[in-house]
């Protein structure tokens, strides 16, 4: 089957598809992912067909001290360009479309203009639910009708700012007019089959969720079978006692040089050697000394993360994941979007620290984490006990199981397809 994963955003947004998409090609599938063109290398280095998006992830909502208005603007823009890249991405064809939460909303009009089955292969919750709020918003529970409420005000956000694209996109393909809301309740209604990559030790399914959603375990992203840390990385390892790993992946940008300081002087404060990775922020440990703060770029945090005491992170959805399956403590610093919600599950699941919002980040109050982290017998044994239970899962199996057992029911002249699978 020709399968085309279809994904859009930053570095996290991304790197799990390209492990998922490994699967499937084991598995014996040609596999293409649709990508922002920065992604290209990523993509082609795990063996997958690289479909290039013409949109900058750097042009998402990703910033600080942005309020509602200016991130809904940069999100409407970000979406007028995804249109058209979505569509030149599957111009090649494909037997089966896979959409990330990202693309969905415009991956269901291919999906028709297609006339192939389509499936959601999410990292986030965002379907509404009585039992926790919308991801994106406060991590404050509402109670269960408030929370419901929310999710739902949420989709029509959502559905908001995917009408013009959404428009613009049916026209060029040829189809009649249908609008977004319309197109979400139709899929809704035949229970369209979203399958959510995240683990349930940390978040279980929602009990009040509708049939044919599931939360399957996560998808991790590729690594190489032969892929070892750089030589630096190991001699730094060895030199002393386990470190504690500070970085935020794509938040933060053009903040490198402040947080680069506060993150040594917190070290320093706590007592422990460190490993700053650089990310879209540019963190360096300018003017260190005495070799007890070593700065890297991208490492894969499968290979990483477990010679870490403890790691500070912004709190996306895979990088806490990756710490979880580490074993190890979290101190959490969500910056925006989503990152609060999966800060608060570490915390609730105690394997890590209480969050500290990015706004009020200094290096008493992390060097005070830290240490915490550090210390904490109770949240490295949660970490590890909950890195136990990940390991019984397998997320990418589950995905690769739903596409060998679907079978695509076409209704009506719109294209509109129900997938089931055996089991």
């Amino acid at each position: 089957m020709r399968i085309l994963l279809m994904a859009a955003g930053s570095y996290g947004d991304i790197a799990p598809y390209t492990g998922l998409g490994a699967r499937l090609q084991e598995a014996g599938h040609e596999v293409a992912l649709a990508a922002p063109e920065t992604f290209g290398e990523l993509v082609s280095g795990s063996g997958l067909e690289f479909r290039p998006l013409a949109v900058d992830p750097r042009g998402r909502p990703a910033g600080v001290k942005e309020g509602r208005s200016v991130l809904l603007a940069r999100a409407a823009a970000f979406i007028d360009r995804l249109g058209d890249g979505l569509a030149d991405a599957a111009a090649p064809g494909a037997d089966l479309l896979l959409l990330a939460t990202t693309t969905a909303p415009l991956g269901w009009h291919l999906a028709e203009a297609m006339d192939v089955p389509s499936l959601g292969v999410y990292l986030q919750p965002t379907l509404p639910t009585g039992e926790f709020p919308p991801v994106v918003g406060t991590p404050r529970s509402l109670g269960r009708w408030g929370n419901r409420v929310a999710g739902a005000l949420g989709q029509r956000v959502v559905d908001r700012l995917h009408a013009g694209a959404a428009r613009r996109l049916r026209a060029r393909l040829g189809l009649p007019v249908c609008s977004q809301p319309a197109r979400r309740r139709s899929l809704e209604r035949l229970n369209w089959p979203v399958l959510h990559g995240f683990s349930p030790t940390l978040v279980p399914r929602p009990t009040d969720w509708r049939e044919g959603l599931q939360v399957v375990g996560n998808w991790w992203p590729y690594v190489a079978a032969d892929y070892r840390l750089p030589t630096e990385v190991e001699d730094f390892l060895r030199a002393g006692p386990p470190p504690v790993f500070i970085g935020f992946g794509s938040m933060a940008a053009g903040q490198g040089e402040r947080l680069g300081a506060l993150a040594v002087d917190a070290l320093r404060r706590a007592g422990v050697r460190g490993v700053l990775q650089s990310g879209w922020a540019g963190i360096a440990a300018d003017g260190a000394d005495g070799g007890d703060v070593l700065t890297v770029g991208e490492i894969p945090h499968a290979q990483l993360f477990p010679h870490m005491a403890a790691v500070v992170h912004h709190g996306g959805a895979g990088t806490a994941a990756a710490v979880l399956r580490a074993g190890v403590p979290s101190v959490p610093v969500p910056v925006t979007a989503d990152q609060p919600f999966w800060a608060g599950r570490l915390t609730r699941l105690g394997a890590a620290t209480d969050p500290i919002p990015y706004a009020e980040l200094t290096a008493v109050g992390l060097a005070d984490a830290i240490r915490q982290a550090v210390a904490g017998g109770a949240l490295r044994g949660r970490a590890e006990a909950a890195s136990r239970a990940m390991a019984e899962e397998d997320g990418a199996a589950r995905v690769v199981e739903a596409v060998a057992g679907l079978e695509d029911v076409c209704q009506g002249s719109r294209g509109e397809c129900e997938l089931r699978w055996e089991g």
